[in-house]
């Protein structure tokens, strides 16, 4: 189990330049469902005025979800409904910047009292925190773990792997704020009471692994380390990840909490060491901009929200898209609305690309008919069978895919990747785990 994985190309032209700071969009689209778990409730209106980081989003049954703030100053012009990674619309809120008052913070925004791990998640919710690195779950639900003698949780696992082309926002996160890296782990442990942590980055990253080792070094931090991962994809997976920097595996129907494990993407931890010292809740992304279209490659810091058309400008495509992918080639999801698809919490990437090449540059997408290689069968991390995955779905067998374990699969798209016939396995297994969990809730119905 989790020994496979596949090598695919580099990307990251972005990864050298530095992070840059564009003037605030004219308007805002702040979806009230940023996180797993239930949508917020929207505690404003359409003509009210709202400042810089008040809260204007909440979910009144605890549940998943965490809060959601203003990212600029201005007037709630409009409420809409957006389209979710899954297809589902989402209430949004529009805010209309008031040009007088860019940036100007809302009462609220003041640093948290934390005497305690009670009222240290406490503060990591009210910042609306989720994992950064594209799943969103909310953080504070990582760390309210329980204490448990028998298998008490003794290692934090950074992930800093960041492996997927083009996408460079966490190394960026890394050469520019190393301090708050190591804050905001040492932030985590001292509340949580973890022993140590260690940080999973990529080996063809030597320069952020030099700045933290070399950080690490002067602050005397024994109990962190850095752990040098091969050039292997889904190394950023919770469960591949766990694996290479601990040796444990984590069984089907287990969290990493049964390896004495919680993981936090390395810009999570950054944010809530920010968050501690300013009260300035989780209003901006660092985003990569790239793609074969792209003239202005980099990485920009934008309020969430910003649409998408905004950083059309700002990339400086040289033709028109034919295809925008948010997140990564790998695991990224395509929009087709530039206008009414805004930044969320967990957006690190948009990369614009043009059909003269493929997602990868060069890779074709015509699919055919399967040919029996096994290849998608050797890559998954997971060891899973792709192949039969499909058949079973194509025959809705159920109880075939529940012994095949579709439920396992993790969406890393490396099967669809390998395949020489382009077949698009991954997203036929995403499609099973949706027919399993419909016709669980049909039973219960």
């Amino acid at each position: 189990m989790i020994l496979n994985a596949v090598e695919l190309p580099v990307y990251n032209d972005s990864a050298e330049k530095p992070t840059q700071t564009p003037h605030p969009p004219p308007k805002v689209i702040i979806s009230l469902k940023q996180s797993a778990g239930n949508p917020c409730r929207p505690l404003v209106k359409v003509g009210d005025y709202v400042l810089t980081g008040q809260k204007i989003g909440d979910d009144d049954n605890g549940g998943l979800s965490v809060p959601v703030h203003a990212s600029i100053t201005g007037t709630v012009t409009g409420e809409t409904a957006i389209h979710g990674i899954t297809g589902e619309l989402t209430r949004a809120l529009i805010i209309t910047a008031d040009s007088d008052n860019v940036g100007k913070m809302h009462e609220s925004v003041k640093p948290p009292i934390i005497t305690d791990k009670a009222s240290f998640l406490k503060a990591v919710r009210d910042s609306g925190s989720v994992g950064l690195g594209g799943a969103g779950f909310p953080t504070y639900k990582k760390l309210d773990f329980p204490v448990n003698s028998a298998n008490p949780v003794n290692t934090l696992v950074i992930n800093a792997a960041e492996c997927e082309p083009y996408v460079t926002s966490d190394y960026r996160e890394i050469i520019e704020n190393p301090s708050g890296v190591i804050d905001g782990i040492e932030l985590v442990m001292k509340y949580t009471g973890i022993p140590k942590a260690v940080i999973g980055i990529e080996k063809d990253k030597p320069r952020a692994v030099k700045i933290l080792e070399n950080l690490l070094k002067e602050r005397g931090c024994q109990n962190i380390t850095v752990k040098k991962l091969p050039l292997k994809y889904p190394q950023g997976a919770e469960k591949v990840l766990i694996y290479q920097v601990t040796g444990k595996k984590i069984k089907e129907g287990e969290l990493p909490l049964n390896a004495g494990c919680v993981v936090l993407n390395v810009s999570t931890v950054s944010f809530l060491a920010e968050y501690v010292k300013t009260g300035i809740p989780l209003i901006t992304r660092r985003v990569t901009l790239d793609g074969n279209i792209a003239a202005n490659v980099r990485n920009f810091i934008v309020p969430v929200g910003t649409s998408l058309d905004e950083l059309c400008k700002l990339a400086e495509l040289r033709a028109e898209p034919d295809r925008i992918v948010v997140g990564g080639p790998m695991m990224g999801f395509c929009v087709y609305d530039t206008e009414n698809t805004p930044v969320t919490k967990t957006t690190g990437a948009v990369l614009f690309f043009s059909n003269e090449e493929g997602y990868l540059k060069g890779e074709s997408n015509i699919e055919s008919a399967c040919i029996r290689c096994g290849k998608c069968i050797h890559v998954c991390s997971l060891n899973l069978d792709p192949y039969e995955i499909n058949r079973a779905f194509d025959a809705k067998n159920i109880t075939l895919l529940e012994k095949l374990r579709v439920n396992l699969c993790m969406s890393c798209a490396a099967c669809s990747f390998i395949c020489p016939a382009k077949r698009n396995l991954c997203e036929k297994n995403q499609l099973a785990k949706i027919l399993i969990r419909n016709e669980i809730q049909k039973g219960h119905g």
